[in-house]
């Protein structure tokens, strides 16, 4: 098969300096009829591009088959089969997810991050933080992409104290923390969105919606079928995985598209950075003291001396840690199973990573309740087995400090 250059007709664009110094075929082929047997011109003949094109052209093709895919490629060619359903709702959770990440951005969040809703402090009656107006904001958001999708047959919402049945014949079940670490705004640190897919439980399909709503947001973990979370940051990352591989894709602002940058992901066997809030370390039990004690001085199973880093934004910790190696956690009964523990254990169990209370895998728990709190430790698989292998880690009481 031969290849063509054509003549560019505008003398004002630049071409690279490869194209422009190869000699043009087609002109020189037109440059003097050529007359036939019967004395009629012939349609001349343009001759094959050189060697360096052809050289050229294979290696666009090499480029393009080296470039990063966006996320809506990945469903593609690029990635795993997720079957069109999926594909449809992870494109309206994408969509939801740019607009939280605008939301984050903007200057004029400012007062709006400060202000508490309809006069709240504290804790709610229900015992969740009390919700800030970005919260609620950021929550309509997910809602309303949801519903837009059809895809999603209940929505079940850290920021409400009842799951949402919004269509019976959507294959989904989406559960979901809007807009964690938002405390952090007003200094510009990092927060997240996180949430969990299931599919829905059409054995219920019969009963009341009360009932089947509740029921099918108090999946286990192990019935996961997707999950994911948003970094809102100096980047803005989309962290996915639908159960074979855990893949991560940045924003371009440029074009919109989320673009695959981490492909595969696999946390490191052993870290050396541990994120804790140190401050509780004369509240908590004696085995987790001793653990960091003993990894601090170096003294543990890897003989190096570990740093700690802590953020006080899950999700920002939770993806250093999923980069870097280590253990992220809060040893206090403080983060939620269904909208936290789950699809960010999910996430580092297919990264080759362990998420844990600190004695049970966090996926094979079942929810009993929907805002149901537990410790939480997740991590690199040979620092989740040392810290595991201590009794008495998970902090029972919280002296002095709010739930």
């Amino acid at each position: 098969m031969h290849i063509f250059l054509l003549t560019n007709p505008n003398p004002n664009l630049n071409f690279p300096p490869a194209l422009c110094n190869i000699t043009n075929p087609a002109r020189s082929s037109f440059s003097s009829p050529i007359i036939g047997a019967t004395g009629s011109p012939l349609l001349p003949t343009a001759r094959p591009i050189s060697p360096c094109v052809k050289a050229l052209s294979s290696e666009m093709d090499l480029l393009d088959d080296r470039r990063s895919h966006t996320l809506m490629e990945y469903f593609g060619k690029t990635g795993a089969d997720v079957g069109d359903d999926m594909a449809i709702l992870i494109a309206h959770l994408e969509y939801a997810c740019k607009r939280i990440a605008a939301l984050v951005a903007s200057p004029f969040n400012l007062e709006l991050g400060r202000r508490p809703a309809h006069g709240e402090v504290g804790l709610s009656s229900s015992g969740r933080d009390a919700p800030k107006p970005l919260d609620i904001v950021s929550n309509d958001i997910i809602l309303s992409s949801l519903r837009s999708s059809g895809k999603v047959a209940v929505m079940a919402s850290e920021e409400d104290n009842l799951p949402v049945w919004i269509t019976d014949d959507g294959p989904f079940v989406v559960v979901v923390d809007p807009l964690d670490g938002s405390r952090n705004i007003d200094v510009s640190i990092p927060t997240g969105t996180i949430f969990g897919i299931y599919n829905r439980l059409e054995e219920l399909d019969h009963l009341p919606i009360e009932e089947k709503v509740q029921l099918n947001a108090l999946q286990s973990g192990n019935r996961l079928v997707a999950a994911g979370y948003a970094l809102y940051s100096s980047a803005t990352i989309l962290c996915l995985s639908f159960g074979s591989g855990t893949h991560a894709f940045t924003l371009d602002r440029s074009t919109g598209d989320f673009v695959l940058t981490h492909p595969c992901m696999r946390i490191p066997p052993r870290g050396q950075i541990y994120s804790v809030n140190d401050a509780r370390y004369f509240d908590w039990p004696n085995g987790l003291r001793q653990y960091i004690d003993t990894i601090r001085q170096g003294k543990g199973q890897f003989p190096k001396k570990y740093s700690a880093r802590y953020i006080c934004s899950l999700v920002a910790d939770f993806h250093r840690t999923l980069i870097y190696g280590g253990i992220a956690m809060n040893p206090r009964d403080h983060l939620r199973l269904v909208y936290e523990a789950n699809p960010l254990s999910f996430l580092v169990e297919h990264a080759g990573g362990r998420g844990s209370d600190g004695k049970t895998r966090i996926l094979s728990i079942q929810p009993v309740e929907l805002h149901q709190r537990l410790p939480l430790f997740l991590g690199s698989l040979d620092d989740m087995h040392e810290l595991e292998s201590y009794d008495n880690i998970q902090q029972k009481v919280n002296p002095g400090y709010e739930v």
